[in-house]
């Protein structure tokens, strides 16, 4: 998938500006957040519970290649293909061998972020295989002119149903509804036929286990059973640190991650998928494939953001984020939004195009709370900002600034000098309110806010002063 993170601040401007989508934003701002604080009540110890899921991704990530041989192994013991691609271009080709093979016309997918990184949908219709989207938010998106998706659990989050509304009245010929089960009838009324006709599926997968050689699907649709089971060719397409090693340790993960995710306690589906179908089997693809993607995964191994390999996507960390409640999921330019893009997309598509990725965060440290695994997000983020630095990817005027401010701070009497001055202008600017509603300078921090006015002096001043009277 192309990466647009170059434009964030550009992106950003467009979408607070976008009356339409500050609305649908606002719609269902916290509403995930407090569907997951419900539902840990129902946990005897999500301390405990949360510790364990922590240590079960760690650990596989010290002996990670050890993991995947025995995925491979098991895997192959029980009838499946596994495949191993550098990077999303050999992932693509991957799969397009394996539809020529198996003379495939159409494709049913289920939601696979992996794809959206790889841009397998683009690569697909240029090999004159049909792509069809069948988780309905990305359904929607691919319709509309293959829209990218603005979260990864809750896609289409973005639009109202208002404007899905006109989209399926103006492409799928009909009249508009806005009954919310009337527009989801006619999804499936749309996708049935696709599951029926098409020759392959592709799958994302939530965790493959190593001692069964199975990839787990979570998900609450049933298209993602379908699209495994009735074509008769199956690809499940993820990255490499998806592995965990054992059924036990899966059980462990789907307690905590449906209720970070959706706020479930379990979601409607979990599928585990094991080879493919044998004599006797009711259902099941006759070829199953695992095309296990790097992607820049391994060379994050035994460094310093080696934490973020650890992250199971339940997309808690963007429910929680009070930048991404305000700007939405495009304004990160590509596949991973929120917290989790501000980190992954610069170590996936390099720093330098998406430099503003790691400062498009408040710090606040919710997305490092509520992390079912416990990635210390903002600090890979302030890292990342240490390494543009170190870089010198940062604006000129932002390191000038930075190097006269610290020339400044050491020499105490000149500081002093300067925030008298600064705490006068202050005040001036705020004209006896406790507020300044618009400074005219550094717009990118007080544009949008009003900022406190000062004390009458500075904290050197007042404390200067207390010396003083605590000598007489």
């Amino acid at each position: 998938m192309e990466i647009r993170s170059m434009h964030f601040v550009s992106r950003v401007r467009q979408r607070l500006d976008d009356a339409e989508l500050q609305r649908n934003l606002q719609r269902t701002r916290g509403r995930n957040a407090a569907a997951r604080l419900a539902s840990l009540s129902s946990l005897d110890d999500f301390d405990a519970v949360r510790a364990r899921a922590t240590d079960i991704r760690a650990s596989v990530l010290r002996d990670l290649d050890v993991w995947l041989e025995r995925f491979e192994a098991e895997a192959t013991r029980r009838g499946a293909t596994v495949l191993w691609a550098r990077d999303g271009d050999e992932a693509c080709r991957l799969v397009i061998d394996i539809a020529r093979r198996h003379d495939v016309k159409t494709v049913v997918k289920a939601k696979s972020m992996v794809s959206e990184e790889a841009g397998l949908n683009a690569a697909l219709e240029a090999a004159g295989i049909r792509p069809v989207e069948t988780d309905l938010g990305e359904y929607i998106l691919q319709i509309n002119d293959n829209e990218p998706p603005s979260h990864i659990i809750m896609p289409v989050i973005h639009k109202s149903k208002e404007q899905v509304s006109e989209l399926f009245a103006r492409v799928h010929g009909t009249a508009a509804k806005t009954d919310i089960v009337e527009l989801t009838r006619e999804a499936r009324e749309k996708l049935r036929p696709e599951f029926l006709g098409a020759e392959m599926g592709i799958s994302g997968g939530n965790f493959l286990i190593a001692e069964t050689g199975s990839v787990a699907i979570v998900t609450n649709e049933g298209n993602g059973r379908m699209c495994t089971t009735m074509p008769r060719v199956h690809v499940a397409l993820t990255g490499i640190e998806k592995v965990i090693p054992t059924l036990d340790d899966l059980a462990t993960l789907l307690r905590i991650l449906p209720r970070s995710a959706t706020g479930q306690a379990i979601s409607n589906y979990v599928s585990l998928l094991t080879g493919p179908k044998h004599e006797g089997d009711a259902d099941g693809p006759e070829h199953m494939y695992f095309v296990l993607v790097d992607g820049g995964r391994a060379d994050l191994i035994g460094g310093d953001f080696e934490p973020m390999l650890r992250c199971i996507r339940c997309g808690a960390c963007m429910n929680h984020c009070p930048v991404y409640q305000t700007i939405g999921g495009h304004s990160y330019g590509w596949v991973y939004p929120g917290p989790m893009g501000s980190v992954l997309t610069p170590l996936y598509q390099g720093l330098e195009k998406a430099k503003d990725l790691p400062q498009a965060a408040t710090l606040c440290n919710q997305c490092g709370v509520v992390c079912p695994v416990s990635i210390p997000l903002p600090d890979l983020m302030r890292k990342l900002r240490e390494r543009q630095v170190d870089a010198g990817l940062r604006p000129w005027s932002e390191r000038l600034s930075m190097r006269l401010w610290a020339w400044v701070a050491q020499r105490p009497k000149l500081y002093a000098r300067g925030v008298r001055l600064a705490v006068r202008y202050l005040r001036w600017l705020a004209d006896g309110r406790d507020r300044i509603q618009a400074m005219g300078v550094a717009p990118g921090w007080t544009a949008e806010r009003d900022f406190p006015a000062p004390a009458a002096q500075s904290f050197r001043d007042q404390y200067a002063a207390r010396q003083r009277g605590a000598g007489r």
